[in-house]
């Protein structure tokens, strides 16, 4: 009989003080949004790393002038079956010829009087394989390879890369800290004043000898109630804010309806964490100070 009486005096504690209800709620609203725009970003963020250390990290394989088509070939397929590589794209002596007018403008057709640009192979590896170590690995073994002129890629400015993303993670790190820590101190200081204002009640259970666990039970559960709700607005904001980012800025993510079924699922459950921390740390704080005399 316990169990359902904490859950129906918990419930019913939400209709008997909706101001208080109400600013628990708000503030948890607020923290769930912030520790949801938060890991929105962190995604993004991840996205565009993956996506600037693959370009980062691109290796371009020059063939021999000698080299006929059909050998060409074979080192594209060849390239294609390595392991690591997510793309290959091939430059042909004329596309190179291109490439080069239009990078040095008018004055690169002095150059162009004697052929001297061979063929390529541009080579985009898998995310996991763009990391220096992996990448010169990779082209060494293209190096071995028949009618392989040269292998290049720029070790330096992957290596800078890689040196400021671990930067950015460790201090994305601290910042996701802050806000967990922040949201849980704000939703833990909302609910200890909602309890404050109900000692009344909780010294006269103490005085009919209810136990503390048993008073506690029905305000941790109207704490994880308004946590669910909590996580409900959230969500709605956040959705809100996504279909807003996408209008004007259509080059971000596109998230499957699976994937917002995973974050409304992913927001109840810090929702109801939140409101579960939150109202064992208030309640800690409010039952030692309510004197029994």
């Amino acid at each position: 009989m316990r169990l359902p009486y904490s859950i129906r005096e918990g419930l019913a504690g939400l209709r008997r003080a909706r101001v208080s209800a109400f600013t628990s709620i708000s503030a948890m609203t607020v923290a769930l949004t912030m520790i949801g725009l938060f890991a929105w970003l962190a995604y993004e963020a991840q996205q565009v790393s993956t996506w600037l250390r693959q370009r980062v990290g691109e290796l371009e394989i020059f063939v021999e002038e000698s080299a006929e088509d059909a050998a060409i070939a074979a080192i594209r397929l060849q390239v294609e079956g390595t392991r690591g590589v997510a793309e290959t794209e091939f430059v042909s002596r004329r596309d190179a010829r291109i490439i080069f007018q239009e990078e040095f403008g008018e004055g690169a057709d002095a150059f162009l009087d004697t052929p001297f640009l061979p063929a390529s192979i541009k080579v985009r590896v898998a995310p996991v394989y763009a990391h220096p170590d992996s990448l010169e690995a990779i082209a060494g073994e293209f190096r071995s390879w028949d009618h392989v002129d040269e292998v290049v890629f720029n070790s330096a400015l992957l290596a800078k890369v890689q040196e400021n993303l671990r930067l950015l993670a460790i201090v994305g790190l601290l910042i996701g800290s802050i806000v967990v820590l922040t949201s849980i101190f704000l939703v833990a200081n909302t609910i200890r004043l909602t309890m404050y204002a109900r000692r009344l009640l909780i010294r006269t259970m103490k005085l009919v000898g209810a136990t503390e666990r048993f008073i506690r039970r029905p305000f941790v559960v109207e704490g994880m109630a308004q946590g669910i709700g909590s996580a409900v607005l959230a969500f709605l904001l956040l959705w809100g804010l996504y279909a807003l980012a996408q209008r004007y800025l259509p080059q971000m993510t596109v998230f499957p309806n699976a994937w917002l079924l995973i974050a409304l699922c992913g927001l109840a459950l810090c929702g109801l964490a939140l409101g579960w921390i939150g109202s064992r740390f208030a309640f800690r704080k409010v039952i030692g100070n309510i004197p029994l005399h």
